[in-house]
């Protein structure tokens, strides 16, 4: 498979009874594929993956699998054999060394159905990965490509991008700019909820400008956290019903909320 363009980390929209909104979810994943996704995610964590129940994570990977017919789905590991990928998390917590992480996703790899799409992001697994091990993982038969997402541009990111040896997609929103500069194939942006036309425009044609703009919107929909900004701007251009999370998030302030709104360029609501 080619890893290349824009990919929404769907999040789950939530009706005023609690229920997981299936049809406002529907709506979101129309909108962001006519305005220039490549695909979306389901089931991340911008989806609020381990509050749902087993019933509504089927329901929500059966809708999206209709939805997405001639898109790509990448799904939060593990993923069914109708998905496109499976977005697969360092091991977390466990620490296990380069070697332990190599061995780990080599098995997960030759189980899976379907190819992986590596999550590379250190600050919540506290799995640090040199520019070498990750050359390593590139070369695993069933891997894709990788969610990078190491809270910056680093050396190891630097090394890593000068000769990338697989789809390397943005997975820090605030830092895709540069990222997509050095040569990132494309982005994971929960951002691009909002304003996806100009996200997709900035994957697909890197513009410095609309890149800076870009970072100050990603920054103050992650100014609590993810996705609950995000929830409550869409919630307030009537695009979902209500800007509900659950436990352990709470909702976002109306401050935050505030200040994105303002970073918003007026738009149509499709």
């Amino acid at each position: 498979m080619t890893l290349s363009g824009l990919y929404v980390p769907l999040i789950t929209p939530f009706a005023a009874d609690g229920s997981v909104d299936l049809p406002a979810l529907e709506r979101l994943a129309a909108d962001v594929l006519a305005a220039g996704a490549t695909g979306v995610v389901a089931l991340g964590t911008t989806g609020e993956p381990s509050s749902l129940t087993p019933a509504e994570r089927a329901s929500i990977l059966d809708l999206l699998t209709g939805v997405c017919r001639g898109h790509q789905l990448i799904v939060g590991a593990p993923a069914p054999p109708t998905a496109t990928a499976a977005l697969t998390l360092v091991p977390p917590f466990v620490r296990p060394g380069e070697d332990g992480v190599i061995a780990h996703l080599t098995a997960a790899a030759a189980a899976s159905p379907v190819p992986l799409v590596i999550y590379h992001v250190p600050y919540r697994t506290a799995q640090p990965l040199s520019a070498r091990a990750i050359r390593r993982l590139a070369a695993i038969p069933n891997v894709a490509g990788m969610k990078l997402a190491v809270g910056g541009i680093d050396a190891d990111t630097i090394e890593l991008m000068a000769d990338p040896p697989f789809a390397v997609l943005g997975g820090d929103d605030v830092f895709i700019s540069p990222l997509l500069a050095l040569g990132a194939a494309g982005g994971i942006l929960a951002s691009a909820h909002i304003a996806t036309a100009e996200y997709a425009s900035l994957v697909t044609s890197w513009q410095p400008a609309l890149g800076h703009r870009l970072a100050r919107l990603s920054a103050a929909l992650f100014a609590e956290p993810n996705p609950t900004v995000t929830k409550a701007v869409l919630h307030a251009q009537g695009r979902i019903a209500t800007p509900d999370v659950r436990l352990p998030l709470l909702p976002a302030s109306p401050e935050s909320v505030r200040a994105a709104l303002q970073l918003i360029t007026p738009a149509p609501v499709a």
